[in-house]
């Protein structure tokens, strides 16, 4: 598996099976499209099958905060580690941050305490008809 932390090599064709499950999920060109608008990312890239296997994005203000919104590895790759490459990765490019900020379900908290983040409690706000992203 590669990291990357651009999105050179990249295509819209590589980033498909993302958002399972998801009522109204982004189209590739779309995803493409949210992870270059994105601060930071990192990428896990199967080279010989010339595919995205999984990806994290930040978004910032490179002074004092970051939000992580998504996290997500394909299923076919899941159980092998990559997402917590994706998320050590990540911390790492957020190095000197003040608040790195993620908002998941309790189930998933177990996974983001081994980096030694600690459970918060916050407000959010869903539009649903946005889901597949703004036109």
């Amino acid at each position: 598996m590669e990291y990357a932390v651009n999105l050179e090599g990249i295509s819209e064709d590589m980033l498909e099976g993302f958002f399972d499950g998801w009522p109204n999920p982004p189209s590739p060109e779309k995803h493409l499209k949210l992870l270059k608008n994105s601060t930071k990312i990192v990428l896990a890239v199967d080279r010989d099958k010339n595919a995205v296997a999984g990806f994290i994005t930040a978004i910032s203000d490179g002074v004092l905060s970051a939000y992580i919104p998504l996290l997500e590895v394909l299923p076919d790759y899941q159980q092998q580690g990559i997402g917590q490459k994706l998320v050590t990765r990540m911390l790492e490019e957020l190095d000197g941050i003040y608040m790195i900020d993620i908002m998941c379900d309790p189930e998933l908290q177990p996974f983001y305490e081994r980096f030694g983040m600690i459970k918060s409690s916050g407000m959010v706000q869903r539009n649903y008809q946005n889901q597949s992203g703004m036109q």
